[in-house]
């Protein structure tokens, strides 16, 4: 029967990716607007079923708590929606003079979702894929795959209606193993998004694909002697105890300094927290932890009174939270792990460098990457503690459930919570659309690279035996060395000055690959002289090797002298500035001179002219 159900899961996933892999081709070519009201549609819709949903899990898993679930869901639809609507994802998202960034979708998204947050994760998954114009096919946890499915239909159903096609949201509703590791290792799966247990981050990364995995969050949460107790306090409850602590970025260990023990243990008991004793403590160790030092999943997202019945204690009435004194961290102190529930390992440290060090043992110990929670008044503390400790978020004075997903931080909303290289992730962000996109980037020169040998065309350096006659090549403007107006009446003077210094071998012998280009005073209309002749007499001869004794060309256009003595030109062709290179010369020039477009694409590179 096993074999059976893991061959239809295989299959099943195998025909969602094909199909999915259609429909984002099409998705591709959607522009902004229509992404955003498919988008808009998705969220609104989900949004109306938020409660609903959020009954369905808790029903289905036994997991947390349905008002908890339900605004999971609205965090999800409404708050990471509104933060990324204005967010382009289609062609040019940033331009400046130098760089222009043009996005790319993905392709197919692999989303793999837990049972511990199954709505809320499924929903901003697909919102987040569809935004940066991806496919996705879920592939949800066992226990949640009815929820998952529901969740994914009503967001599905809702883009249909704006256009979306409805192969673009796929959800296995046979969810195996092998299914799930066919869908992450399909050619045609682009990218994975993982949220689940760390053997199913593991496989994400071994499967060959780019993958954003999410670690576990043993999150430590550090009461340092500034704070302000009685809202440190509530934070913490308020993070522990929301939805039953299902959500990884919740507090699972207290680290208080000593000078302020007391007080923090007094807010404690005020505001629902109930102290164990060493001996109800290792009662409790026994079903938190399996034989093996796993996490033992039957107290995961469950409440106080069913967590005490299974551990055989007495809690009084009201009681929101179990907290035990832990005398270290590792598989000897099983109340260290990460432990989904509402349960708090409690540490007392006596200064901030032992508190840093305590937290960093728990992150160690199950949550590196994550989340670290930080109550000081003292922004400089924060800064320092924040600085040492292997975690990409640290909240200051706020509950890590919602600072670390960004309900109530600056950070990104966020249902993926990336781990960086410390848990093993690709990246230490809050997971976004602008991780589902590729950005290509067109570069401009913005500094010129100098060459030894200057960049000449191929008609430039064919030299043909014998004169042929060739079609006449495009006109091109010429332009003064200042860059000005020309004035055509002086350019005829130049050239007539040019000219009367050629010898009539030299126009005879001229080949027309090798002539300047003929002048132009103005974009769209040409000057060429008084007559064609005058045309095609405008040219240089090739070198042949006797350049040694022919006159010097720009001696036959010196217009003017400088006051340091050096002849100025008022005239420069291409083959000037090559005969210059080749005798290793100067040419100076001033504003009035003119210059041939081949002529200073040759000359400024090899740094031939000078200006007197």
């Amino acid at each position: 029967m096993s074999a059976d159900k893991d061959l239809v899961s295989v299959q099943q996933a195998r025909d969602l990716v094909e199909a999915a892999h259609r429909a984002q081709g099409e998705v591709a070519r959607f522009d902004q607007a229509k992404i955003d009201r498919i988008c808009e549609a998705m969220a609104r819709a989900v949004l109306r079923e938020a409660a609903r949903l959020g009954a369905m899990a808790v029903e289905e898993t036994g997991y947390g708590l349905a008002d908890d679930k339900r605004e999971k869901n609205r965090f999800a639809a409404e708050d990471v929606w509104n933060y990324f609507r204005g967010l382009r994802t289609v062609g040019v998202v940033s331009e400046s003079k130098d760089v222009v960034e043009i996005a790319s979708p993905r392709g197919v998204v692999a989303g793999i979702i837990p049972s511990t947050n199954p709505t809320s994760t499924a929903i901003f998954k697909i919102l987040i894929a569809v935004k940066s114009r991806n496919a996705i096919v879920l592939s949800p946890h066992p226990s949640a795959a009815r929820c998952i499915n529901e969740s994914a239909r009503v967001m599905r159903e809702a883009g249909v209606k704006q256009g979306l096609p409805a192969e673009a949201i796929g959800c296995m509703t046979t969810a195996t193993i092998e299914g799930t590791e066919t869908l992450m290792k399909s050619k045609q799966t682009a990218v994975i998004l993982a949220t689940g247990g760390i053997g199913l981050v593991r496989a994400a990364y071994s499967s060959g694909k780019p993958a954003f995995g999410v670690g576990p969050g043993n999150v430590p949460s550090f009461i340092e002697r500034t704070a302000d107790v009685p809202k440190a306090v509530q934070d913490i409850l308020t993070g522990k105890c929301f939805d039953n602590g299902t959500i990884c970025a919740s507090e699972q260990a207290v680290i208080c300094d000593a000078p302020i023990e007391k007080a923090v243990r007094e807010q404690f008991k005020a505001q629902g927290g109930h102290f164990l004793s060493n001996s109800e403590a290792d009662q409790l160790a026994k079903i938190v932890a399996t034989p093996q030092r796993s996490l033992n999943p039957a107290i995961v997202g469950r409440s106080v009174e069913v967590i005490a019945k299974m551990a055989g204690l007495s809690v009084p009435p009201g009681t929101r939270c179990i907290i035990a004194d832990v005398g270290g961290v590792g598989r000897d102190y099983p109340l260290s792990m990460e432990k989904l529930s509402p349960i708090l390992a409690f540490y007392v440290v006596d200064g901030i460098q032992p508190g840093t060090e305590r937290s960093k043992e728990v992150l160690q110990y199950g949550g590196m990457g994550h989340t670290a929670g930080l109550h000081t008044r003292l922004r400089e503390v924060a800064v320092r503690v924040g600085s040492e400790l292997p975690a990409s978020r640290i909240t200051v004075n706020t509950p890590t459930t919602h600072g670390a997903i960004g309900f109530s931080t600056a950070l990104p909303p966020s249902m993926t919570l990336g781990c960086g290289s410390w848990g093993g992730n690709v990246t230490s962000d809050n997971v976004s659309p602008l991780h589902l996109m590729d950005i290509k980037r067109v570069a401009f020169e913005t500094r010129p690279v100098k060459s030894s040998r200057p960049a000449v065309t191929a008609r430039e350096t064919s030299q043909p035996a014998q004169p042929t006659r060739s079609p006449a090549p495009s006109f091109q403007p010429v332009v003064s060395a200042s860059g000005g107006k020309i004035n055509r009446e002086e350019i005829s003077a130049i050239v007539d000055r040019f000219l009367a210094g050629r010898r009539p071998e030299e126009l005879e012998q001229s080949s027309p690959a090798t002539l300047p280009l003929p002048i132009e005073a103005e974009a769209g209309s040409m000057y060429s002289g008084s007559s064609s002749g005058a045309r095609d007499s405008n040219r240089m001869p090739p070198d042949n090797g006797d350049s040694a004794d022919r006159p010097d060309p720009t001696s036959v256009r010196t217009s003017t002298t400088a006051s340091s003595g050096r002849s100025v030109v008022d005239f420069v062709s291409e083959d000037d500035v090559r005969r210059a290179i080749q005798k290793g010369e100067k040419i100076y020039i001033n504003a009035k001179t003119i210059i041939t477009p081949a002529a200073r694409d040759i000359g400024e590179p090899a740094e031939v002219f000078t200006k007197v």
